[in-house]
Formats: structure tokens, C-alpha cells, sequence
């Protein structure tokens, strides 16, 4: 059985004719998490924080990076602020994440071994580091993403933008910026 098979299979157990009530678009506590895509955050973030289905935005992306200060991340933000109703930003990054020292190097000679054009990545990510959105330690890339958000013209200055680190392990949170 393929990946998509299993997961076909296991949507259609899942499924049951008015077993979940619908929810409106806009976030029940009007808040927006930008987290890493990390799969051990899965089903643990979002109660770790008190967070159910419907609460809030939620963005994920490799290591909570912003590489492009006007986009995906912004847009996604701006968004859920002026059309969903979102009043504050939360930006969590965690212990032990995979982009804090990612070797470009390695990851470029992975991406040759597959098959991607070496001309290919020069030609379209002559920075690969920074492109990939590489950092030395979690708590300075939170610090420097909350002040990307706080920082950007798009953002109304009234709406909070605090940073948190998560633990993977545990689920405890520590504050690194206060928004308020």
C-alpha cells in the first residue's frame, strides 16, 4: 500500500456525516501562530497552548524563517488581520531544530545526488544559506522574525508580536519577547 493509499484509508474511517460542526474562517481567539513544520510540533503545539480547531491561524514553514520580509509569511499575516480578525502574532520557534546549522553545502550536494541541476540552484538561489533561512541558534532567529513582523510597514503597529520557544520534549513554552 502506497503513502496515499494509507492516508485515503484512513480519511475515509475518519469521516463521519455531521461529526464536526463548521467553524467560521476567522479564528476564535484572534491570533496568529508562526511555528516551524517540524512534525514532533503535530498534535502537541496547539494543546500545549490551549489551542483547538477553529482558534486560530496557524503558519508553519522551515524553522519559523522569514527569508522574504514581503512575502508568504507577511502576506499570510496580513491576511488574517485585516479579513480574519486576527489582534496578535505569536511567533514560536523550539529546542532542536533542524535548520539551526544547516549545512547548505550537504544540502546542496543532496539536491545534485536527486537530480536538480546544479545551474539550476546557482542560477535561482546563488545564496542557498540564506535563501533556506539557516540559523545559528532558535532563540535569536524568534527574536529576529518578531522584529521582521514588528518592523514590517504592513503590519499595524498596534497588533502584539510576541516570540516563544517551544520544547519538542515536553511541551513547555519560555518567552522570548513580550509584544505587548
Amino acid at each position: 500500500m502506497t503513502i496515499l493509499d494509507s492516508i485515503l484509508e484512513a480519511n475515509k474511517r475518519f469521516v463521519r456525516p455531521g461529526a464536526f460542526p463548521p467553524l467560521p474562517k476567522s479564528p476564535q481567539k484572534q491570533l496568529a501562530i508562526f511555528t516551524c513544520m517540524d512534525t514532533r510540533l503535530v498534535d502537541f503545539l496547539e494543546p500545549a497552548m490551549g489551542i483547538k480547531r477553529g482558534d486560530a491561524k496557524v503558519l508553519k514553514n522551515a524553522g519559523n524563517t522569514i527569508v522574504d520580509p514581503n512575502g508568504g509569511v507577511i502576506r499570510s499575516l496580513v491576511v488574517s488581520i485585516f479579513t480574519l480578525g486576527v489582534e496578535e502574532i505569536f511567533v514560536i520557534g523550539h529546542r532542536d531544530c533542524g535548520m539551526a546549522g544547516l549545512d547548505d553545502e550537504k544540502l546542496k550536494q543532496k539536491m545534485i545526488t536527486r537530480g536538480i541541476d546544479p545551474q539550476a540552484i546557482d542560477d535561482l538561489v546563488p545564496d542557498l544559506a540564506t535563501w533556506i533561512g539557516a540559523f545559528a541558534d532558535p532563540v535569536s532567529n524568534v527574536e529576529n522574525v518578531v522584529s521582521i513582523i514588528r518592523n514590517s510597514p504592513l503590519i499595524p503597529k498596534d497588533v502584539p508580536v510576541h516570540g516563544l520557544i517551544f520544547c519538542p520534549n515536553d511541551g513547555h513554552l519560555e518567552m522570548v519577547v513580550r509584544g505587548y
